[in-house]
């Protein structure tokens, strides 16, 4: 047998990590290069038309069903495929990075789903890139194991019959992945994700009563979700595997993927696990794209708008409505309180509204839902497990009685709650923190009580934006400018400066964090996404 042929991928000024050749044959780069080849340009020209949809919403100020589509959600015949035994219960999904521990306690959380993230979770740093999906590869190879060297206690997986089904969630359409590149050009992130996953590991899952399942992030568009059926195809053919294998849920997680929820399943329908209700990233999308629109679309602090919110009502109730129409899985949202070990009061009070969340969701028909700790688990399962009882779940419950008129998604201002000067002197504080976190290559971070993502930095400065040019003024009198936030973050600044330590403080990416905010929260353009201009920062 010849040896392979060297892959035409070239890895760019990456450092060399142990252990990377295991992830990066030359079999597994062919096969990414070959995706990149085959669907490149088609992400390029989703990403162009992205432009010109937002464009559209700028001159209209609106959003409506798509007539050109009204005939796939007029027939009530299509439904997509069967779930797979493995993901027929979704109860609980804890979601997180793939670094080692957390493979490890993912995996043992009781949890019926892990997501695990390569994307909002996790700062793409090539360490993170590569060692992420070896994590994984040892999981299923039932070869990984971890000591915290701070505390040495070891950890080891659970029985195989106790373990989560892991769903991988590669980065978004818009994310490049610098460090390999065809003929100088960057091979898109989402690809690198997928692609090194897939071929790492179907033939693995299936062995094991699995497959490869995926969360497909940041979807703007049926067209998008085309895109990636068409790779889920030319994927399992390339593998020998059979159509049908790959299954994906996709986060509705932008306002103009919620407007096209059922093409979204449509395109997908023979690869569709469900869809999934988010909150950061979609109240990010309404600012992104309603950012002109005027004092009708200004949201107040992003605490105060709570899933309960007439607007948010009418994206789950749809969401759920159009899943159990088509036969998938209905996702809920994420429930992000991070346990205090030192205080049990704040446990008690932040445990009572999880299951006020979650006892919610599954009142209104969710399948499933999120939670970021694994001492939530159980707390969620018991919200599931009193609707459900032993059935996987509620797909037979159809919510006819929903009906959400195009309207209803982008009212803003049925909301009573303003902007508050609390609520921007929190934003800069979350933001400024995570940036700083994201900069040192973490992506899930800790932040007063919150596990907190990319999402949270991206609602936060996105706000700050909004409020300076729709010319809000504060409760306290206070007009919101730029000047205004500059102020508030330098204080904010001196104050984590006091909080750590000199030697802390300057040791870490403060300044550089204090000055990305204000950058991707100031400037006239308002840039997409804040992640571009911080995987420019970013080392490694």
């Amino acid at each position: 047998m010849s040896a392979p042929a060297p892959s035409p991928l070239a890895i760019v000024e990456a450092e060399t990590l142990p252990r990377q050749e295991e992830v990066l044959t030359d079999e597994a780069l062919a096969f990414v290069a070959e995706l990149h080849r085959r669907f490149t340009p088609r992400r390029d020209e989703l990403l162009a038309r992205r432009g010109e949809r937002r464009a559209e919403i700028a001159r209209t100020s609106t959003l409506d069903f798509l007539p050109e589509t009204a005939a796939i959600r007029a027939d009530d015949t299509w439904k997509v495929a069967p779930a797979p035994a493995a993901l027929n219960d979704r109860r609980v999904e804890i979601t997180g990075p793939t670094d080692r521990k957390m493979t490890i306690n993912a995996l043992n959380s009781g949890a019926k789903v892990w997501l695990a993230d390569f994307e909002d979770a996790s700062a793409p740093t090539w360490e993170n890139v590569v060692l992420g999906q070896l994590n994984l590869i040892d999981a299923y190879e039932r070869r990984i194991d971890f000591t915290d060297p701070r505390s040495g206690k070891s950890y080891a997986l659970k029985a195989a019959d106790e373990l989560a089904t892991v769903v991988m969630r590669p980065r978004g359409w818009h994310l490049e992945e610098r460090h390999l590149q065809l003929d100088g050009s960057p091979v898109p992130g989402a690809l690198v994700d997928f692609g090194l996953y897939f071929f790492h590991n179907a033939k693995r899952l299936i062995e094991l009563g699995k497959g490869p399942y995926f969360y497909l992030p940041k979807t703007e568009s049926h067209l998008e979700a085309r895109l990636w059926n068409d790779i889920f195809v030319f994927s399992q053919e390339y593998a020998g595997i059979p159509q049908g294998t790959v299954r994906a849920t996709v986060l509705i997680e932008t306002i103009t993927a919620a407007y096209e929820m059922e093409e979204i399943l449509y395109e997908l329908r023979d690869h569709a696990a469900g869809l999934n209700a988010g909150r950061w990233d979609y109240l990010f999308s309404i600012v992104k794209n309603f950012r002109d629109g005027g004092a009708k679309f200004v949201l107040p602090d992003r605490n105060a708008v709570t899933m309960t919110a007439p607007f948010m009502r009418a994206y789950t109730e749809l969401l759920v409505r159009t899943c159990h129409k088509r036969g998938a899985h209905a996702i809920g949202g994420m429930a992000a309180f991070i346990p205090s070990r030192r205080d049990a009061e704040v446990n008690k009070v932040a445990f009572e509204k999880v299951k006020a969340d979650k006892d919610r969701e599954a009142g209104d028909g969710f399948d499933g839902s999120w939670v970021a700790h694994p001492d939530l688990v159980p707390i969620a399962m018991a919200s599931f497990d009193a609707v459900l009882g032993s059935r996987p779940n509620q797909k037979d419950r159809l919510r006819e009685d929903v009906s959400v008129a195009p309207g209803d998604l982008i009212a803003i201002d049925s909301l009573d709650a303003q902007p508050t000067y609390d609520g921007l002197r929190n934003a800069v504080q979350v933001g400024t923190r995570y940036i700083e976190a994201w900069l040192r290559g973490l992506g899930a971070v800790a932040i007063f009580n919150l596990m907190e993502d990319a999402a949270t930095a991206e609602i936060s400065r996105s706000q700050i934006w909004q409020w300076i040019n729709a010319g809000v003024v504060f409760e306290n009198g206070e007009l919101a400018t730029a000047d205004l936030v500059r102020k508030v973050a330098a204080e904010e600044l001196a104050a984590i400066r006091e909080e750590i330590g000199e030697e802390a403080f300057t040791a870490g990416n403060w300044q550089q964090a204090h000055d990305l905010l204000l950058k991707v929260a100031l400037d006239e353009n308002y840039e997409d996404f804040l992640t571009l201009s911080a995987y420019e920062q970013l080392v490694g």
